[in-house]
């Protein structure tokens, strides 16, 4: 269903090119808007542009790593003059490993796709969002952010950074009309599950103690439409806010 929620808005999307992101992408265009779609998978990409079918035309999909700061620039060049909704979607997990089975290349890729890309494309749509005096990001955390038993060090330590990155933009930025929330997911059927099986033997234990409460996946649309309403005008008097879509597995 097409609606007006994003009539007129421009919207820029990481990880547009599976999962979350593509269903982020879909959502988004069928509320008006226009979307700039950003993925490494170009592959993935061009499944996005086959669902959105008639629709396509308002969406741009561009294929670029998001830890380059060069390709950061580049996308939100092809915004244009202003970008309404930025959606920090891309992410990656670290099968389950341990702090003491970690290696820094491990750490280093997890942070950087998951923090650091999420801090650069953050700071690099402020400077248009400030000068409109308006402007959201949405930026996809985890339950990994609220406890330590649903991933990895890597990851968990990144989507708990991201929490900090999304409260500082919040109270540093809000009083420039700008809104800066996260949204924490639980499982959801999205191809990132493929690096999420431990692979360190002693950690499965631990892992499966976690997974004891987890609620059945969630659709990857589920997640969308919370982005979708976190960053449109319905959601003006929310900035800061951390908004679980987990089925309930934090609550256990």
């Amino acid at each position: 269903m097409v609606n007006s929620r994003y009539e007129g808005a421009t919207a820029l999307v990481t990880g547009a090119g599976s999962g979350i992101g593509q269903a982020t992408v879909i959502r988004l265009v069928g509320d008006g808007a226009q979307v700039v779609g950003v993925d490494l998978n170009a592959a993935g990409l061009d499944e996005t542009v086959a669902r959105l079918g008639d629709l396509a035309p308002a969406a741009t999909m561009l294929v670029g790593d998001i830890t380059d700061q060069g390709f950061v620039d580049t996308a939100v060049a092809a915004a244009g003059d202003r970008v309404d909704l930025l959606a920090n979607v891309a992410g990656i997990m670290d099968h389950f490993v341990p702090l003491d089975a970690l290696e820094d290349e491990l750490w280093d890729r997890v942070l950087g796709v998951n923090l650091t890309a999420v801090m650069r494309m953050t700071r690099a749509v402020l400077p248009a969002m400030v000068a409109a005096g308006s402007g959201s990001i949405v930026t996809v955390a985890s339950k990994a952010s609220l406890s330590g038993g649903s991933a990895g060090v890597s990851y968990t330590a990144s989507k708990h950074g991201v929490i900090g990155l999304v409260r500082h933009v919040a109270y540093f930025y809000g009083p420039k009309g700008i809104r800066s929330n996260a949204v924490l997911p639980g499982a959801v059927n999205t191809g990132i599950g493929a690096s999420s099986a431990p692979t360190v033997d002693w950690a499965m234990e631990r892992a499966m103690a976690s997974m004891a409460t987890m609620p059945a996946m969630a659709e990857p649309d589920l997640i969308a439409s919370a982005i979708s309403w976190l960053g449109s005008g319905e959601a003006n008097n929310v900035n800061g806010a951390i908004l679980t879509s987990d089925g309930g597995w934090s609550a256990a």
